[in-house]
């Protein structure tokens, strides 16, 4: 698959935008008082943290991160032993508590949108790569890890 595509950090850091204008633009409400709104810390550094395990499994099996190439290797270890796309979790875990964090309703509304965005625009179209890439093995992998979580 050749040609320039819109990579997931573009979309993350549009989705932080969203995320700020509304909380700021439109609230809602508060659905988070402070000092609570801190519990966003746990799941911002946790996506972070799965983002960098996942990258330097990627790095050391030798095989691209990016979407829509081909991957060299099939990484089952790890964060992979838990979800298929540990990335895309570490980028939705970010923005929830980026969310919480802000504390207000509206910015969590981006969030289904971020993930679904995530899985039609990205983790679909990986996972038919990965099966025509691997069969069986993706076929056995895919059977007992879940995609997300």
């Amino acid at each position: 698959m050749n040609g320039k595509r819109t990579l997931p950090p573009t979309y993350v850091f549009l989705a932080l935008l969203v995320m700020v204008g509304l909380h700021f633009l439109m609230p809602v409400a508060t659905v988070i008082a402070w000092p609570w709104r801190l519990v966003g810390i746990g799941p911002l550094v946790t996506g972070v943290i799965i983002n960098v395990i996942a990258d330097r499994a990627f790095q050391k099996a030798g095989t691209t991160v990016k979407p829509f190439q081909q991957s060299s290797a099939l990484i089952t270890s790890g964060v992979y032993r838990f979800s298929r796309h540990p990335m895309y979790l570490g980028i939705v875990l970010t923005i929830v508590g980026i969310a919480c964090l802000m504390g207000s309703l509206a910015p969590f509304a981006v969030i289904p949108f971020l993930a679904l965005l995530l899985d039609r625009r990205f983790i679909r179209i990986e996972e038919r790569m990965l099966e025509e890439r691997f069969d069986e093995a993706w076929l056995q992998y895919k059977a007992r890890v879940r995609r997300w979580i």
